[in-house]
Parts: structure tokens; sequence; C-alpha cells
């Protein structure tokens, strides 16, 4: 059903050594199937340790992890990567290229890695939904900024993910470009039921989603829904004032 959870966290603390700052310090946040979470608060609020816990990517020192129902914090090593690349999609700020491959085969990396049969029907469709059609031979290093991000959405959606963990999609892209690839994420919520989980410092960037979660200290302090741009700016002052 399209308001179950696919992301459950549950009182997450995160203590990283030598720091001695918890990173997460009890957060709780459930993200519904086709819905758009943004995950904003200052820096050095946790939101990209959020993230990267809540996507497999590193673990939590206690606290509970769910991935489609599945309690992914139990699972040990290939199981773990194995779950990632079943159900989620990932899209970074610094694209995660092979300038060695060109973007057809970037695009089908991840389920070649996993090794399962590759999709390619969808692969092109993909490929051709993000604007890139007629471009598969080329190498990232002749893209733009704004192409190269859209070869990385691209490789995230063909595995056909229930959750896509996005970390600052948009930071190194221009205005317009970024619009274009917050279109894309918007598109894969409404149209094909993907839920998009974005870490995002731009309130702007953030108004393209369904709610906004703000983050201080490790802990989730507010919550907007239907945010605006306006909106979530002051809301983030208020955060940041804390």
């Amino acid at each position: 059903m399209e308001n179950t959870p696919v992301v459950e966290v549950h009182d997450l603390i995160k203590t990283y050594p030598g720091a001695g700052v918890r990173a997460l310090d009890g957060v709780s946040v459930a993200v519904a199937r086709g819905s758009f979470c943004a995950v904003m608060g200052p820096s050095g609020s946790g939101k990209s340790t959020l993230l990267h816990c809540a996507a497999g990517l590193d673990r939590a020192d206690s606290g509970r992890v769910r991935l489609a129902g599945e309690d992914i914090e139990r699972l040990k090593e290939p199981r773990l990567t194995e779950a990632r690349r079943r159900r989620v999609g990932f899209v970074f700020q610094a694209y995660n290229l092979l300038d060695s491959l060109s973007v057809w085969h970037n695009v089908l990396l991840p389920q070649r890695l996993a090794g399962v049969r590759a999709d390619k029907g969808w692969a092109r469709e993909v490929i051709r939904r993000v604007g890139l059609a007629g471009r598969e031979d080329e190498r990232p290093a002749r893209l733009s900024g704004g192409q190269r991000q859209r070869v990385a959405l691209a490789r995230a959606l063909a595995g056909r993910p229930e959750v896509i963990f996005a970390d600052e999609p948009t930071g190194a892209l221009d205005l317009a470009t970024g619009r274009e690839v917050l279109g894309l994420l918007r598109e894969a919520v409404d149209r094909m039921g993907t839920a998009i989980v974005m870490v995002t410092h731009d309130p702007a960037a953030a108004a393209w989603a369904d709610r906004a979660v703000f983050l201080a200290d490790g802990r989730v302090v507010d919550e907007l829904t239907g945010p605006t741009a306006e909106g979530i700016a002051a809301r983030m002052t208020a955060v940041s004032a804390r």
C-alpha cells in the first residue's frame, strides 16, 4: 500500500569513535512508499549520517532500521549488500560514475555487480526518461555535470528500487540544471512510485518534497508537510537558532 513505510528508523544512536559527539541521538523517522522526504538541518546535524544508516551504508550503535519491512541492522555481509542492491538506489553529489565505462554500462553496473540479469529494455526506457537517449555510448567525462547526474539517476532507477537515497543531488549543479534533476526525482515518485529520501541544504530543493524533516544536534526537532521554500527557510532559521 502507498502509505506503508518503505524506510523506518527507530531510536537510532550513532557516535563516531574519537569525536565524543553523538551524530544521531535517538532519531526515529518513517518514510512511506511513493513519497518524497527531504532531510534538512545545520551542518553537523546528522543528516548524512541518518541517510547512510537508513540505507545500510553505515551501522548505528543501536536502534532499528527497516527497509521494506526487513530489519537490515541484523543482517551480516553479504546479505546486507544483497538487500541494498535489491531495494535501494543511490544518487550522490559527486555522481560516483566510472569514467572508463560508457553511459550504458554505468547504468547497468549495479545489476551486473549484483549478479542479476539486467532488464535492458527498462534501462533504455529510464535513459530516455532522463533525456539521454542517443548518448548511451558516451563516456561520463564528455558530459556536463547535469548530464552526469542524469546518468546517476538512470543508474539508480534501472534496478527498480523501492527507495532512492539522494545526498545533496543538486549541490554541484547550476540552478536551472538542479531544477531539471529535481523534476526527474519528483517524476520517479509520481509516475514510478519510488520513495525518495533526499538530504539537502537548499530550501528550494526541499520544496519539491512532500515532507521535510529537520535535524539539529542529532535529533529530529521539527517537521513540515507540503513544504514551500519560504516555509522551509523560516523553519531552518528557527532550527539553526536553537
